[in-house]
């Protein structure tokens, strides 16, 4: 059995250096397909023989990309381009494309005009996802999905094949909440930026190795005695919390990660897909459980319900929102949450950061503050 720290190493390792595992995909062979956020039925490329590869763009210097997008776009859609124009996704077979927020609506037509070699498979998902007209909408779009990749892929996807997939990935589901809930009891055992690598680890793996693994490290956090709360065990929420710098802070101002409610990390696995007789109608039924997420149509702000069960649930001190910088979902949505946080006692920071950010001196500052007066 291998250790926690070799574990966390190989994943560390994983998370850093993408291309690698990208180009070892491709040396075996195998067809992959780049997915970028959020919520694309990953379970059908599984079903047709090739391999899902997570496409949430990188911390690098935006230049090409300049030429299609405005400088207001969100980081994750300029890098995601700057680094398809630069030939760094070469060897991808297909890129799905899905338009669940303003930007990513262009992204589609961008992505055909900028990167000429890979094509777009569109994903559509219904605004209005849980009712019947929105689940049926949804599927008849994955159907269309699951043509596309079957004409890549040269197999016909069965029903049987889908099911099979839906059964993998609901068993990945499964072992990383098993991660959250067994780090929630000794927070303090994984810093924030490996645990961190934890989550992103799982974008490159495909779903049965990054089961293993995490499983396997499950197993090794299970071993350690529970640990009584430091007084610095923090929630935090956003979309994307992959920054190099604010983990950094994050380490070193002695904090620990309790839980989360970001799309990056467990948000992405808090739902399996339930049983139907149709196998896309149970993808699509999928996307209508999702609560939590603020780029998903949630007009109760369940979110905000969600985080302090969390925080109370995991015995945190405050709640950290690491806003995605010009995020229209987020910046509408901080407001009511904060109030919602403040009413029931929760201490909560907002910080803003981008994959091209460079200076973290404010963002320290307030972090610092901020661990003081929890």
């Amino acid at each position: 059995m291998r250790t926690l720290s070799e574990i966390l190493s190989e994943l560390g390792y994983i998370a850093a250096n993408p291309k690698k595992q990208l180009d070892m995909y491709l040396e075996q062979g195998k067809k992959v397909i780049g997915v970028m956020p959020y919520y694309c039925p990953e379970e059908l490329v599984h079903a047709a023989g090739m391999v899902p590869f997570g496409l949430w763009g990188a911390e690098t210097r935006v230049s090409e990309a300049r030429r299609y997008l405005p400088v207001f776009i969100c980081s994750i859609i300029q890098t995601t381009l700057e680094l398809g124009i630069k030939g760094e996704y070469e060897g991808l077979s297909a890129v799905m494309v899905p338009i669940l927020c303003d930007s990513l609506k262009s992204m589609d037509g961008n992505w055909r005009y900028g990167v000429k070699d890979i094509p777009v498979i569109h994903v559509a998902h219904a605004q209005n996802r849980k009712i019947r007209a929105g689940v049926e909408f949804t599927a008849s779009q994955y159907r269309k999905v699951k043509a596309s990749l079957e004409e890549i892929s040269g197999r016909v996807v069965t029903d049987g094949d889908v099911r099979e997939s839906i059964s993998v990935y609901n068993k990945r589901n499964a072992a990383v909440r098993r991660f959250t809930d067994e780090l929630a009891k000794r927070p303090e055992a994984i810093k924030p930026s490996a645990r961190n690598a934890v989550f992103k680890s799982g974008y490159f793996l495909d779903a049965e190795g990054y089961a293993e693994r995490v499983n396997e490290l499950c197993d090794c956090l299970a071993a350690l005695p529970e640990t009584a709360d430091s007084g610095r065990r923090l929630v935090t929420c956003g979309i994307l919390a992959d920054n190099t710098g604010l983990l950094k802070i994050f380490d070193e101002c002695g904090i620990s990660i309790a839980g989360d409610l970001v799309v990056h990390e467990s948000l992405r696995y808090m739902v399996d897909s339930p049983e139907a007789d149709d196998p896309l109608m149970s993808l699509a039924l999928s996307i209508g459980l999702i609560e939590g997420c603020p780029i998903l149509f949630d007009p109760g702000k369940k979110r905000a319900d969600m985080l302090v069960d969390v925080v109370k649930r995991r015995s945190a001190s405050g709640v950290v929102f690491v806003m995605t910088k010009f995020c229209d979902p987020e910046e509408f949505d901080i407001v009511p949450l904060r109030k919602i946080l403040d009413r029931n006692g929760i201490k909560s920071l907002k910080v803003e950061v981008d994959q091209q950010t460079t200076d973290f001196e404010q963002i320290r500052t307030a972090v610092e503050t901020f661990v003081e007066i929890i």
